[in-house]
């Protein structure tokens, strides 16, 4: 998101490339926002997360280490941060309050990317610290829903609950109906090309879990169902182990190397 050539940016959940089967991490994704920014003569004012992401290592420090800007993401990171650094056994001198982050934005707070002036929504749910950002007549909402035609995000991971989600759903549904959403991930089903924005008033009328009409208790039931059949994404583990340390790698031991743990039997 930017608001003119030559102006100001902000750049929204980034992707570092990453290999399971090598353990390997690669930039390819992020060097194409990197040239975006450059062809634009933009200065990056913010690397924004909306949540601490399970499918994907964030580029957010990579980014940062080659743009400059603040990284950002909503203040109630710490409880995840909490829960996960006992799941992994992180080292003593890991922070649990965000620390890692420059900038923690509170639920309402309002920023400006040059130009442009956004608000941070908390949309907790499927993670307790799920924030969405209203910039003009668009909302970045995160995984809190997906394309009408694919649904609403998970609720099952540590500290997810359904009913919250569709609390923080119906919030997001309340702007006005032309409001453009744009989603993290898309999973089209077969003969659709994938996408990546609608419309409030889209949502409200075709959303498959939670179009108007669909009561909570309805909603927590479907969700609650569909997440016991879900497998755990294929990246969760080495993805959170980065994303709560605003894109750091884990430090490197007396070896030079650093290394992502797998606990065990946990999850």
């Amino acid at each position: 998101m930017y608001d003119q050539p030559g102006g100001h940016a902000a750049i929204i959940d980034p992707v570092l490339d990453y290999d399971p089967k090598s353990g390997r991490t690669a930039a390819a994704a992020a060097d194409r926002l990197l040239t975006f920014v450059h062809e634009q003569r933009l200065t990056l004012d913010w690397i924004i997360e909306t949540h601490a992401h399970a499918d994907h290592l964030s580029a957010a420090a990579y980014l940062q280490r080659q743009l400059g800007g603040r990284i950002a993401i909503g203040d109630r990171i710490g409880g995840v941060q909490r829960v996960f650094k006992d799941i992994f056994n992180l080292e003593p001198g890991f922070a649990t309050d965000g620390r890692q982050f420059d900038h923690l934005f509170a639920d309402g707070d309002t920023f400006a990317i040059g130009r442009l002036q956004a608000q941070a929504i908390a949309v907790p749910g499927h993670t307790p610290a799920d924030m969405a950002y209203h910039i003009g007549d668009t909302i970045f909402v995160g995984d809190t829903l997906f394309l009408p035609d694919v649904g609403t995000a998970r609720c099952d991971f540590p500290g997810g609950d359904a009913a919250t989600l569709y609390r923080s759903i119906r919030r997001l549904l309340s702007h006005p109906d032309h409001t453009r959403l744009f989603m993290c991930h898309d999973y089209p089903p077969e003969g659709r090309a994938p996408q990546w924005q609608c419309t409030v008033a889209e949502q409200r009328a075709h959303n498959i879990h939670v179009h108007d009409g669909i009561s909570e208790a309805d909603f927590v039931q479907l969700r609650e169902a569909r997440d016991a059949t879900l497998a755990m994404p294929v990246l969760i583990l080495p993805a959170i182990q980065v994303n709560i340390r605003a894109g750091q790698l884990p430090p490197a031991e007396d070896n030079g190397t650093a290394y992502l743990k797998i606990p065990l039997n946990l999850l």
